[in-house]
């Protein structure tokens, strides 16, 4: 198939709709029959169907989602991308990558300095620039282990009216933390409505209004005896009290249930509120950033308050010309200025900038692992302006 015929860009008609579910379908191992739902709750949550064509037909789909990402306290403009597939017939002829390869540039059209995916397989997101970036856990806890007594403040069913305060409580948590999402509709409707599940939400309150909550979802794992597993969706609490009676509910399931599992980063504070370890944290997945506009990302990014300090960057990006070559970060107070030129001290490709800007790997790991080349100032100045919290991810996409 010719490649210099691709298109790229919404899907056309019933036809190109059905190939989009087929091509799901076959690459997720959905069934055919639950694919115009899934579509239908994509768009309705604000994701865009998107398809590669060549040669007259749907050879590719992918789905992208407007959403924001928090960095050092500032939101940058993100959008997540999911949903990709191959039509069978075209696979192992390079049409993955013009996929990728036009999804980045009609995300980079709109302005859009960063994208982030879950990758299935690295080969292929690593030749358009995307890299590792940052996790996911599954923190698995034993319910008996939940020894707490917590009944200071209200605790209560959330109902529809209460979703704004939510959304002002997680957005609240999530900008204090690397990497979480600003999240859209797309990404709460996951939280709230999960695929084939039914989650139950409970909020609590002080005096000053909702202080935490969570959305929980039950799996009966053993019929005979009625034991089930509580499964989160979310859990945030802005408060160590809230903490506290938000454990302290999950602890009152301990005739019904005998662990609870969340989403999260490798050091979650709620297990620190714990008597014992009595839980078990499991890598799930290592997520991939691909940095599209060098200066804005890095001016947009938000860096440790009364850190001050320039470094100099020569930055190679094999898709985009506009980010190679010379910038100089320059960081006053927490805030940026990004300009072109400078001394090019630190010599990076595009994907490492990726693990360097999210502080999943320090600027020592990356040129032990030969990612980089930089003098002793430049790695100094680079491990102060990128140190922080590691990078997580709590949601799917």
């Amino acid at each position: 198939m010719d490649p210099t015929t691709s298109q790229f860009g919404p899907p056309e008609g019933e036809r190109e709709l059905a190939a989009v579910e087929d091509i799901v379908s076959q690459a997720f191992g959905m069934p055919l029959e639950e694919m115009t739902p899934w579509r239908q709750k994509v768009e309705a949550g604000g994701g865009q169907l998107r398809v590669l064509r060549e040669g007259g037909s749907v050879a590719a789909t992918s789905v992208l989602i407007p959403m924001g990402q928090w960095w050092g306290g500032h939101q940058v403009p993100m959008v997540g991308i999911g949903g990709v597939g191959v039509a069978p017939a075209r696979r192992g002829q390079g049409t993955a990558t013009r996929l990728m390869q036009a999804a980045l540039r009609d995300i980079r059209g709109r302005g859009v300095p960063l994208s982030v995916l879950y990758p299935a397989t690295q080969p292929l997101y690593r030749r358009v620039g995307f890299e590792q970036a940052g996790s996911r856990f599954e923190l698995r806890v034993q319910v008996s282990g939940l020894d707490f007594h917590e009944r200071s403040l209200k605790l209560r069913p959330v109902e529809p009216a209460d979703l704004p305060a939510l959304h002002d409580v997680y957005r609240r948590y999530a900008q204090r933390q690397q990497g979480w999402l600003e999240r859209g509709p797309y990404i709460w409707n996951r939280v709230t409505h999960p695929r084939g599940e039914v989650a139950y939400g409970y909020l609590v309150e002080g005096v000053n209004g909702v202080e935490g909550y969570l959305y929980l979802t039950r799996r009966l794992i053993s019929p005979r005896d009625l034991l089930q597993e509580l499964s989160l969706t979310d859990l945030v609490a802005l408060t160590p009290a809230a903490a506290r009676r938000l454990l302290s509910f999950i602890g009152d399931h301990a005739s019904l249930a005998r662990e609870v599992v969340w989403r999260g980063g490798p050091a979650d504070p709620l297990l620190f509120l714990l008597r014992e370890q009595t839980y078990q944290v499991k890598s799930l997945f290592q997520w991939m950033l691909r940095i599209l506009d060098v200066p804005a990302a890095l001016q947009a990014r938000g860096y440790a308050a009364g850190q001050s300090g320039a470094l100099h960057l020569e930055v190679e990006d094999d898709l985009f010309p506009e980010n190679q070559g010379r910038f100089v970060l320059e960081v006053e107070n927490g805030e940026a200025e990004v300009r072109a030129g400078g001394d090019g001290d630190m010599k990076l490709h595009v994907r490492t900038l990726a693990s360097l800007y999210s502080g999943f790997l320090s600027p020592d790991a990356l040129r032990f692992a030969g990612a980089l080349e930089a003098d002793e100032l430049s790695l100094r100045t680079a491990s102060a302006l990128f140190a922080g919290a590691p990078p997580a991810l709590p949601d799917m996409f």
